[in-house]
Order: C-alpha cells, then structure tokens, then sequence
C-alpha cells in the first residue's frame, strides 16, 4: 500500500502573486451632511412637484400682484401715501399653499412610495436625511419666495408712483420682501414636519390648510361677548394677519408687530422638527 501524499500547496496566479492585496479602485469616503444635502437637491429638482407647486407659486403671487396693480392704478384710486408693497399680500397669502403642499410632500411623498427605504439604506443617519430635507426646502422657499416678493413689489412702485403712494423706505422694503420671505419659508418647513410625523401627504396638507385658514374663519363668526378675548387671539395670531404685518397692515391694532411673526414661526417650526427627528428615530420605516 501506498502511503497518502500531502496536498500540494496551490500556488497563487501570477497576476496575484505579483501583487500581495487587492486595492478596491473605488475610493472609500466618510460620508457627512453635504452628501445629504447634495442627494436631496437632486430628489427637489427632479420630481414634477417642485415644478408645478413652485410655477403656480410665481404665478400666483405675480400674476395676482399684477392684476391688483392695473385695477388699482386704472381707477386712478388714490393711496394716500401708503406704501404700495402691500398689494403684493393678496399674491403671497395665496401662494403660500402652494408652499405648504411642496413642504408636506418633500417628507410625506417618500412614504406614499416606499422610497423612504431607500433614503434610509443610502443615509442610515436618519437625523441627517430629515436635516437635510429641511435645509434644502427652507432655501429653495427662500429663494422663490424673495424673487417673487421683490419682482412684484418694483412692478407695484413703479405703476402706483402716479396714485399717491408713497417711495417704501429701506425697512418697509426689507420686511416686505425679505421678512415675509423668511415667514413663507419656516411655514413650508412647519408643514415638512408635519408630513414627516403624519407620514401622509393628504392628511398633512389637510392639517396645514387648516392651520392657515381656521383661525380666522372660526374668529369672524364669534359674535358672543363673552368670547370676545378668543376672537382676538384668533385675529392676532392667524398666519393671514401675521403675514400682514410685514406690509404694516395688521387685521388688529394689537398683537405681534414688527418681526415678530419671524419668532413665533420659527419658535413653532423649531418644536415641531424636534418633535419630527424624535418620532423619526423611535419609528420603524
């Protein structure tokens, strides 16, 4: 018999042999927030509902804008010497649902499809994809919001100078354009969180369309003295009135005045995001 020989060592191939470790060519990164962003910026500008809800935005604020200014100079009505910036208020009130609609579905739509699964797989950084959300919603609002407000507000100067209205100083001009910039932007980062904690687009958009016209229908049919004190603070602190504020055409002779409207929506935009990255962090997708 013969005895068993030991396996022969195999011997690598000479490719292999001639390099000891295989490198991968695709370079290991350490992610962080700015790849975050910079994915959520791709998702903002490529799905349809940024376009249509940003379009109607600029079409509302423009279009009603302009046509509150023809009528208003066509009639040769006299302005007394009021700044001709408010008109752009009708405009931004409307548009502000279309804000409130494009914030919902930034989070919510994510949901509806099931690509919030892949978001989480890519970036399992939760508190960092709804950071990200937010940053990239808040700014694009911003932008679109200021552009929208200033382009009316020059076209109203300019076709109002011969009805009485008076030149805007620089505070008048920068609450018109870029405090009421600033108040749209945080009411569109309000309804992102809602929708994240809803995690329904139709309830969320719902909620926020309440929010922003409740107030001040349920206030106007208050007739009872003794609820009088409520329908104040109705009036006061609806958004329609906190938004008129920037413009110095405040539904009530109290309440918030110069830019605290800006605060109170960022103190409440704040309180519901924390609420937001805490449920988001105890849910499952």
């Amino acid at each position: 018999m013969s005895t068993p020989q030991p396996p022969m060592p195999q011997t690598a191939p000479e490719w292999q042999a001639a390099r000891p470790g295989y490198t991968s060519p695709i370079p290991v990164v350490r992610t962080h927030l700015g790849h975050a962003l910079a994915s959520e910026w791709t998702k903002i500008r490529s799905v349809r509902s940024t376009m249509w809800t940003l379009g109607v935005f600029v079409l509302l604020v423009v279009g009603i804008g302009l046509l509150t200014g023809l009528v208003v100079s066509s009639q040769d009505a006299d302005l007394g010497g009021e700044s001709p910036l408010g008109l752009g208020f009708f405009g931004l009130l409307l548009g502000s649902m279309c804000l409130i609609t494009l914030g919902v579905l930034t989070t919510a739509s994510e949901y509806g499809t099931g690509m919030i699964r892949t978001t989480m797989v890519a970036c399992p950084s939760r508190a960092r994809v709804l950071t990200a959300k937010a940053i990239v919603f808040f700014l694009v609002a911003f932008v679109v919001t200021l552009v929208s407000a200033t382009l009316i507000g020059v076209l109203h100067v300019a076709m109002l100078e011969g009805n009485g209205a008076k030149d805007p100083s620089g505070g008048e001009w920068l609450k018109g354009t870029v405090g009421v910039s600033l108040y749209l932007a945080l009411l569109g980062t309000l309804s992102l969180a809602v929708g994240s904690i809803i995690r329904h687009s139709a309830g969320a958009i719902t909620i926020m369309i309440g929010a922003l016209l409740a107030p001040l229908v349920i206030a106007l049919f208050m007739f009872s003295e003794s609820l009088k004190d409520v329908q104040q603070a109705l009036f006061e602190y609806s958004i329609p009135n906190q938004m008129s504020v920037f413009y110095a055409n405040s539904l009530s002779e109290s309440g918030p005045s110069g830019w605290d409207p800006v605060w109170i929506m960022l103190s409440i935009t704040a309180a519901a995001l924390a609420g937001a990255f805490a449920l988001l962090e105890k849910r499952d997708v």
